[in-house]
């Protein structure tokens, strides 16, 4: 039988050893709290989206780049600030939606990675028309 004499081994858990995040999982973390708010299209710019396209069809390029395109993060021992680059929906309030994508990234990446957000610069690079999705497709049967 063991017994307890009061002696105190280390400490609390949090203070025996070091947590480094790499910032792809805060871009990773950010770029999913984007995505999911209604409104946004898509993450990067209209070169990013498609250079990352192809390179998604391309067997063993890493399909989860995708939920990095966009993103670009800078983080540290307590704080992290991200910068996000979308595309909008047409019809949709941008500065209600960037508001709403900042407060989504910035609860996500606290939330999970534990650091202060001390910003989310968001630049609205295009917005998604309802016919260009269509255009798009033609486009692509023709070739």
């Amino acid at each position: 039988m063991t017994e307890n004499t009061g002696v105190r081994r280390g400490g609390e858990p949090g203070s025996r050893g070091r947590t480094t995040l790499a910032d792809a999982v805060v871009t990773k973390i950010a770029g999913m709290a984007a995505r999911e708010v209604s409104g946004v299209h898509a993450l990067g710019g209209g070169a990013a989206r498609a250079l990352g396209s192809m390179r998604e069809r391309m067997p063993g390029a890493g399909g989860d780049r995708s939920a990095m395109r966009g993103v670009s993060v800078e983080v540290g021992e307590v704080q992290a600030a991200v910068d996000l680059e979308i595309v909008v929906d047409y019809g949709v309030p941008i500065t209600d939606l960037a508001d709403t994508v900042r407060e989504n990234v910035i609860s996500a990446v606290e939330r999970m990675a534990g650091r202060e957000v001390v910003e989310v610069n968001i630049l609205v690079s295009d917005m998604q028309l309802p016919d260009e999705d269509e255009e798009e497709g033609e486009s692509r049967r023709i070739q």
